[in-house]
C-alpha cells in the first residue's frame, strides 16, 4: 500500500491506522517556535464511528489505504444529504454530511473530485489541493492596505470562515488550501 508523510495528509482521506480504516476529518499541520512541527489530525474508524485525535510527527509515514477511486462532479446538497455524479456514467449518489466531514466547507457545483469506495461503499472524497470560493461576507477592505500579516475573518459561499488579506472585499473569488482551510490568494 502507498505510503505518505503525515504533512500529506488531506480532509477525506482514507488511511490506515492501527490496521484500521479511518477518514481523515481535519487536520492541522503546527510549526511550534523552536519546536519540531508536527500534524494534529482527527479521525474517524470506519468500523465502529470513534472519532479519535493523534499527533504525527512531519516525518511520519501512513498507509494510504488501496481504494477504487472514480471522479465525481458535485451537484448541490439538500441540506441533509449531498448529490454527486459519475461523470463517465453520469450515475448519480448523495453522500451524508457526517462522512463527508469537513469537506463539505470546499464542495461547490461543478467541483470535479475523486470519491473513493471501499468494496463498493463510498467511503470519503479526495478533494483538489485547492478550490476557488467567493466571499460572501467581510469587512469593507482598505484601499490603503497592502499584504502584510494584517488579517481579517471572511465568510466564504460555503460558510467556511478564512483569514484574508484586508484588501479581499465581498464578492471576491479567492484560492482556498482544502489541506488547510486556509487563504492563499486571488482567484
Amino acid at each position: 500500500m502507498p505510503q505518505i508523510t503525515s504533512t500529506q495528509l488531506r480532509p477525506g482521506m482514507v488511511v490506515v491506522f492501527n490496521k484500521e480504516l479511518h477518514t481523515v476529518f481535519k487536520m492541522e499541520h503546527r510549526t511550534p517556535g523552536n519546536l519540531r512541527g508536527f500534524v494534529q489530525a482527527k479521525m474517524r474508524n470506519f468500523r465502529n464511528g470513534a472519532m479519535i485525535e493523534h499527533r504525527f510527527s512531519s516525518e511520519d509515514k501512513i498507509e494510504k489505504a488501496s481504494l477504487d477511486e472514480q471522479e465525481m462532479e458535485y451537484l448541490y446538497d439538500d441540506g441533509d444529504y449531498f448529490y454527486f455524479m459519475h461523470t463517465t456514467t453520469y450515475e448519480q449518489m448523495h453522500l451524508t454530511r457526517e462522512l463527508l466531514g469537513d469537506a463539505v466547507n470546499f464542495l461547490i457545483p461543478n467541483l470535479k473530485l475523486i470519491v473513493q469506495f471501499y468494496d463498493g461503499k463510498p467511503l470519503s472524497v479526495d478533494l483538489p489541493p485547492a478550490v476557488i470560493l467567493t466571499v460572501v461576507e467581510t469587512e469593507p477592505g482598505l484601499k490603503s492596505a497592502t499584504a502584510s500579516n494584517v488579517t481579517k475573518p471572511a465568510k466564504l459561499e460555503t460558510g467556511l470562515i478564512v483569514q484574508v488579506p484586508p484588501f479581499i472585499v465581498e464578492g471576491e473569488k479567492i484560492r482556498v488550501s482544502t489541506a488547510e482551510s486556509a487563504y492563499l490568494e486571488r482567484a
